[in-house]
């Protein structure tokens, strides 16, 4: 095997014995053990309150341990400087998280231009990046947020976290506040979007249909803790019970059969 194969089988995100708890109070996240591998989509599943978003801010260090630690290219997310990993890391949230007084071009150009590109790298890179989401930069490069729609807006923030080409995104139930025909668009777009730009993808959902959409493999979490990890395949297959109660939501069980088919 070559060492570029060896490299992409290594892990882009570590956890080791990972706590985490306010003010010493009951840990949020407890014990965790958790290795993301360079180009895998790891999807965070669970209920409000189990963890996932904290398991996400601990990543680009929006948070620090209480205990353990948690590695970043190798490197404690304490030993980096906070503003370097974060510039390292594409972070999308619900509603994009756009600043309302920048245009769409300045939303997306603003980690390059941190990063001192030149103005017309920076143009070049905005304009690619509309097109790659699908927003056509004549029409939207110079709009603000306010003047775009919601799925417009989650499309601009995916062209932000990608800017600077970062090799990790964390997306925090990116479109979890649209509308379910915008959603179920947008989770299309994405999942074609994902398999052509090879990054590593820490995803966090409550919704099971989204993850075994767009998840390499799917950890399902529960107060602070992974109680199952397993691919999309696997985790459809799964006799746990936390799981069982999951695949019941879904309404249409021939369309995910047909996800499976093909993940395993």
């Amino acid at each position: 095997m070559s060492g570029l194969d060896n490299r992409n089988h290594e892990p882009l995100v570590e956890f080791r014995d990972v706590s985490f708890a306010i003010n010493g109070g009951h840990p949020i996240i407890d014990r965790l053990d958790l290795e993301v591998t360079r180009g895998e989509t790891l999807v965070l599943l669970g209920q409000s309150g189990c963890g996932k978003t904290t398991t996400l801010r601990l990543v680009n260090r929006l948070l620090t341990p209480t205990a353990g630690q948690v590695k970043v290219e190798g490197k404690a997310t304490t030993d980096w400087d906070a503003i370097r990993l974060r510039r390292r890391t594409g972070y999308v949230i619900q509603e994009a998280g756009l600043f309302p007084h920048f245009t769409v071009s300045e939303n997306v150009g603003i980690v390059p231009s941190l990063e001192n590109w030149d103005q017309n790298k920076i143009a070049g890179r905005v304009s690619e990046l509309l097109l790659l989401v699908g927003l056509e930069p004549n029409r939207f490069a110079d709009r603000y947020p306010r003047e775009l729609s919601g799925g417009q807006r989650q499309r601009v923030g995916v062209a932000r976290a990608l800017a600077a080409d970062p090799p990790l995104l964390l997306m925090d139930e990116p479109f979890g506040a649209l509308d379910p025909l915008t959603r179920a668009s947008l989770q299309k777009e994405f999942a074609e979007l994902k398999s052509r730009l090879e990054k590593t993808v820490i995803f966090v959902t409550h919704d099971v249909r989204e993850a075994l959409m767009l998840g390499s493999r799917i950890a399902l979490m529960d107060a602070g803790k992974i109680v199952l990890l397993e691919t999309p395949g696997g985790f459809i297959k799964s006799a746990d019970e936390r799981v069982r109660a999951y695949l019941e939501t879904l309404s249409e069980p021939p369309a995910v059969a047909g996800r499976i088919d093909r993940c395993v």
